[in-house]
């Protein structure tokens, strides 16, 4: 099993990335729906966020309202910090122990997962390959204001909030560039998915 981990910036077109991999049949762990998963009312990681965050970070039906969390920690590192001590550990085990099944089950199939943090947690440092999406910040910036509706200023304290996507590809196996047309990007989807096809690798799963 060879396990790829998929990263970029904010607006940098990693989701795009994504939906073109699985429709190439690779399998998609979303972290961000793996969070959604372990941070459902009453779970463990629920009352962390809960008891870290105050009950106004939730909506009537005891779900996390995640704009308002967001908004809540992008302006403010050390509560940024905290939510991700509290949340990341409960997703990275999460995905192990998907890791395990999809292993036990299909030993030869590529598996990708799609995290915004890959790098920020190092959580990349358990996979076997990693791609970076690029895209220049111009670039995020005008997607991000388009896609939420934010102002330039908010859009870019969104950005700077995480590792430069410079940095990230300094760790990049593959760098997929977006900033062209959405043909352009598949095509270089496609060599990569190519490359990776091509690999024969045995993924421990247990933490390195």
């Amino acid at each position: 099993m060879l396990v790829v981990g998929l990263t970029g910036g904010i607006a940098s077109g990693k989701s795009f990335v994504s939906k073109i991999l699985g429709d190439l049949g690779v399998l998609v762990i979303d972290a961000d729906e793996v969070s959604r998963e372990v941070m459902v009312p009453h779970t463990e990681c629920w009352e962390h966020v809960v008891l870290s965050f105050g009950k106004e970070i939730l909506r009537e039906d005891l779900t996390i309202d995640r704009e308002k969390l967001a908004d809540l920690v992008f302006k403010n590192p050390k509560q940024r910090a905290k939510l991700n001590s509290v949340v990341h550990p409960a997703i990275m085990k999460r995905i192990e122990e998907r890791l395990d099944t999809i292993k036990e089950k299909d030993p030869e199939t590529i598996v990708v997962i799609d995290a915004a943090l890959l790098i920020e947690t190092g959580m990349y440092k358990r996979y076997d390959k990693l791609v970076v999406v690029y895209a220049g910040k111009e670039m995020q910036l005008k997607r991000l204001m388009a896609r939420d509706g934010m102002s330039r200023d908010e859009a870019q304290r969104r950005i700077d909030s995480q590792l430069p996507l410079r940095e990230k590809i300094k760790l990049a196996d593959f760098v997929i560039r977006n900033e062209g047309s959405l043909k352009k990007t598949k095509e270089e989807v496609e060599k990569v998915f190519k490359i990776l096809s091509s690999l024969k690798c045995t993924h421990d799963t247990a933490i390195k």
